[in-house]
């Protein structure tokens, strides 16, 4: 049995963040990695862009995943030397990208500028070449969220100034059926 914990985090007045957490459900609470870790991590994603456009953003080793992605007929956009958009893949898809890179860090994006036609943001993207995560700070309020995926550590924290924790459980709850998965406030 595993835990998915989602709360508020605070990480300051400017900005509004949500922490999602996959543990073991016993004493050690160890994170849960692997193919089970991308499963889930791929549902919550979906369910929690629900219907906004969304897209992952990888801002490091951006030829790893260029070759994953052409081996694997993958569509990716180069947004420029050190970052990779992939659009909205389909969830078998997610679940491999999920589990071939969740030793990396890096990001998603749902709503805001991939709502308009070709959906780039380069000065985002410039940014998360240069700074990496970081550049989601000075960004998220122009999205529906953006999202920083650590799943090594089993974590996905949302920036967002539109969704609350409890939102987020309720759009994550139904796509857990299946799944041995208390999806749950911390206690």
């Amino acid at each position: 049995m595993y835990l998915l914990e989602i709360e508020p985090l605070d990480l300051g007045e400017d900005v509004k963040a949500i922490g999602c957490e996959l543990a073991e459900a016993d004493e050690h609470r160890e994170p849960v990695r692997g193919i089970e870790a991308a499963r889930i991590w791929s549902r919550v994603l979906i369910a929690t862009a629900a219907t906004e456009p969304w897209a992952l953003d990888f801002f490091s080793h951006a030829d790893r995943v260029q070759d994953y992605c052409r081996n694997h007929q993958i569509a990716f956009r180069e947004a420029n030397q050190r970052s990779i958009v992939i659009p909205a893949p389909p969830l078998g898809v997610l679940e491999s990208l999920f589990e071939r890179f969740q030793g990396e860090t890096f990001g998603a994006r749902a709503g805001g500028v991939l709502a308009i036609e070709g959906g780039a943001d380069s000065a985002l993207e410039g940014e998360l070449a240069r700074r990496g995560a970081d550049a989601y700070h000075a960004a998220f309020s122009n999205y529906y969220f953006c999202a920083v995926c650590g799943f090594e550590d089993a974590s996905l924290i949302l920036l967002s100034e539109k969704l609350w924790a409890s939102e987020v459980i309720r759009r994550v709850r139904p796509v857990m059926e299946g799944f041995d998965v208390e999806v749950r406030l911390p206690s």
